[in-house]
């Protein structure tokens, strides 16, 4: 019910009754539940059916008066925002990583949290979401195993609850921004949803309907050695060509030093070139996006998905990154790729989204 209310607010009972197949009496015993909780509010302007009878007062969501934490664990730094219940970004912040272990990075996420709180006076927290890389445990709430960052079998639930004070979700990104795009993106309402995560970290995350599927200990998803055709660099795995060794933004900044095009390591600083006319930068951008298409085709022939979202740094800000990504797809299913809703913030979004999708699934206990 809360989330025909966030997808079609303001809305009448009367409406909800009906998208949700509630009973009226339901409807209006679950609405007074809300309001009670601050959930949602009666829309300021009640509506009269043809200008007769009595008016219907429509409800909305409330989102004046609670926030969750949002926590993105990259392998350069950790993203700490505040979402609204809508999902919107209220504020947010970079902490770059001096030191890579985790009680370290959890404890300066603490901290960065509270400083957001501090500041949003007035917004009541609701809980923190927590989305990493690798593979991520999300009913024990533990990073079982992230490479690149080192670590192993860390109690990130435990340790950043400790930390806050409230209660912590954690989950992999990929699925923590099926989450978001289900409930906030314009992939709402699609049956079936893959997302590819192209970063440091490459992984997926499938749902069906309202559900996404984590498989035993929530390992689906995990692509980073799938075998690329023709790839050649090399992966810590000991193999060649391994899809995360050739797409990661370390290979994409890798190659653009060997190009002379950035002497850094920040996928941005290649972005920037690209914009600023240097070819080689464009070059690499392109071809990047294009094997991202062919590695999302190959997912489209296992998963069959209705749509699939991109989040890769070249498809989300240039129109020559996305026309090379769906002629990678192919003519057949290119119109049904799409890059992320959130280009300008999806590590926030992802790591509230994990939270927010606990609290649409059940309101009234979370």
């Amino acid at each position: 019910m809360l989330r025909s209310v966030l997808e079609h607010g303001p809305v009448a009972r009367s409406t909800i009754a009906r998208l949700t197949g509630l009973s009226p009496a339901s409807v209006t015993d679950y609405c007074a539940r809300f309001t009670e909780l601050g959930l949602i509010r009666e829309a300021s302007a009640p509506r009269r059916s043809k200008g007769v009878g009595r008016p219907h007062v429509p409800v909305d969501l409330d989102d004046s008066r609670f926030v969750v934490g949002g926590v993105h664990v990259a392998v350069p730094y950790t993203t700490v925002a505040l979402l609204d219940l809508r999902g919107q970004v209220v504020a947010r912040r970079e902490l770059k990583h001096e030191r890579t272990d985790p009680a370290w990075v959890l404890a300066r996420a603490a901290e960065g949290l509270d400083a957001l709180l501090a500041e949003a006076r007035g917004s009541r927290p609701l809980g923190v979401g927590v989305a990493v890389g690798g593979w991520v445990d999300r009913d024990s709430g533990t990073v079982v195993e992230h490479g690149l960052l080192g670590w192993r079998d860390v109690p990130v639930r435990e340790m950043l609850g400790a930390r806050t004070g409230l209660p912590v979700h954690v989950d992999g990104h990929a699925r923590a921004l099926v989450n978001g795009e289900r409930l906030f993106g314009r992939v709402r309402g699609s049956r079936s949803v893959l997302h590819l995560f192209v970063g440091n970290v490459v992984d997926s995350a499938f749902a069906a309907g309202d559900e996404v599927h984590h498989g035993p200990r929530s390992q689906a998803g995990v692509i980073a050695h799938l075998p690329v055709p023709g790839g050649t660099e090399p992966c810590e795995c000991g193999r060649t060509g391994c899809l995360q060794a050739e797409l990661s933004e370390r290979t994409l900044c890798l190659r653009a030093r060997r190009a002379g095009v950035v002497d850094g390591v920040n996928p941005m600083h290649v972005l920037a070139a690209a914009a600023a006319g240097d070819a080689r930068a464009v070059r690499l951008l392109v071809e990047r996006a294009g094997a991202v298409g062919r590695a999302v085709r190959l997912l489209l022939d296992v998963l069959n998905p209705e749509t699939v979202v991109v989040t890769e740094v070249g498809v989300m800000h240039r129109e020559d990154c996305l026309a090379a990504l769906r002629e990678g797809v192919g003519d057949e299913r290119a119109g049904s790729v799409v890059p992320t809703s959130f280009p300008d913030s999806v590590l926030a979004v992802a790591g509230g989204s994990v939270v927010l999708d606990v609290l649409y699934r059940d309101p009234l206990s979370a």
